[in-house]
């Protein structure tokens, strides 16, 4: 069974800096696409990063520069660096395993609050 554990989500404020962590099991990790995505209120879910199953990384346009994915292959884990957060970037992040354009594993999220 795949599962997806997200964490490291809380309140910083403008200018500060978190590291969102994907514990995953039930699949071969090393050789996966795993995303982050994030929702924040009102709007649709949004990717944000993408790394693929040749560690390719992929942002979205306004976190390029400021987030980094990156994969942990010994602890089954992705991070999601996040530098010069803005407000704007307040949202339920998360992480998802893609398997193909129609089939997608879901963590439950975690929050992020940035404070202006």
């Amino acid at each position: 069974e795949v599962q997806l554990v997200e964490s490291g989500g809380g309140l910083v404020q403008t200018g500060g800096s978190l590291r969102l962590s994907c514990a995953a099991s039930g699949f071969t990790f090393d050789r996966s696409a795993i995303a982050w995505f994030r929702q924040a209120p009102g709007k649709e879910r949004e990717g944000v990063a993408c790394i693929t199953t040749g560690d390719i990384t992929y942002y979205e346009d306004s976190v390029k520069g400021r987030f980094t994915i990156s994969r942990d292959i010994p602890r089954n884990t992705v991070y999601l660096q996040m530098n010069n957060l803005k407000p704007e970037d307040t949202a339920v992040y998360y992480c998802a395993l893609i398997e193909s354009t129609t089939r997608v594993n879901w963590g439950k999220g975690t929050l992020v609050t940035i404070s202006s």
